[in-house]
């Protein structure tokens, strides 16, 4: 008799925490609607970066609200790393990716594994290479020491609006 008051008395506690977590549900004000993606400030990084990188760093400048910046990083030990990932207004993923590391392995872990085309696209004044992958595509724009990929689940499209607004510094 005793083994069923335990399990009666389980489940009329585990009863009463539903009713408390359910009240708690409804009660407390969440927005289903609420984007959950946390915008990052890239300015700070990005002089530190343009101070500590061998090549020019490339960050956006007038790129519209409507473009959230989502991570940041420059990494010197690994090879002068710079990164920077946003969300296009059609929530897609553009990043900015540049290293001093300009070996097929890297080309190949920033753009998931998307390969050269062999075509060009045209932004601005320079023609960058245009890579197309099963997950990513990318803009490749390779100099002397350094190389500069935009890449992500964007558009071309994208991807060029992203290269347009780019403005290449070094130094303070």
């Amino acid at each position: 008799m005793k083994g069923k008051q335990t399990v009666w008395d389980m489940v009329r506690s585990l009863s009463v925490i539903g009713i408390v977590v359910a009240g708690i549900y409804l009660f407390v004000p969440h927005d289903d609607e609420a984007d959950p993606t946390h915008a990052v400030d890239y300015r700070v990084e990005t002089i530190t970066a343009r101070r500590a990188a061998p090549y020019p760093v490339a960050a956006p400048v007038g790129l519209p609200e409507q473009w959230r910046a989502t991570s940041v990083t420059y990494e010197r030990k690994n090879s002068n790393a710079w990164h920077l990932g946003f969300l296009d207004p059609e929530r897609q993923y553009v990043a900015v990716e540049q290293s001093s590391d300009t070996s097929p392995k890297y080309l190949a872990r920033v753009t998931q594994q998307a390969t050269a085309t062999g075509q060009t696209q045209q932004v601005g004044d320079t023609a960058w290479e245009r890579w197309d992958g099963e997950k990513y595509d990318a803009l490749v724009r390779r100099e002397q020491g350094h190389v500069t990929v935009v890449t992500g689940t964007a558009s071309f499209e994208q991807l060029g609006a992203m290269a347009a607004t780019l403005e290449f510094k070094q130094g303070a």
